[in-house]
């Protein structure tokens, strides 16, 4: 069973900034994807950032392109999104995610079967 363990969210006011983490286990793929996404009430859902297991290589949605940097500890199975220059368009629940490398693209957050039970991250104006 693959299990997360998500940490990081909190209030901010805007313009600030705050850092996620997220712990996957339970899994054993040999290469995979490890990222984020975001649900706001009312709305759907948007991926936000992923990182290649295999290469380091990355995806950003352009919602957050130059604001957010995502890096991982392949040897903790471990991820982090930096999240700079916070707006309150950026409130939403967070959601860590996985998926093997073969069964989904980077940016096909849709089609990832794994993922933990968020972090709130509230950003005030």
């Amino acid at each position: 069973e693959v299990q997360f363990v998500e940490s990081g969210g909190g209030l901010v006011q805007a313009g600030g900034s705050l850092r996620l983490s997220c712990s996957a286990t339970g899994f054993s793929f040999d290469f995979y994807h490890i990222g984020w996404f975001r649900q706001a009430p009312g709305k759907e859902r948007e991926g936000v950032s992923c990182i290649s297991s295999r290469d380091g290589s990355t995806f950003y949605a352009e919602s957050v392109k130059g604001r957010f940097t995502i890096s991982s500890d392949n040897a903790k199975n471990t991820v982090y999104l930096h999240m700079n220059s916070l707006t309150p368009e950026d409130t939403a629940v967070y959601y860590c995610e996985v998926e093997e490398e073969r069964l989904a693209a980077m940016w096909e957050f849709s089609e990832y079967h794994y993922w933990g039970k968020g972090t709130q991250v509230t950003v005030s104006s």
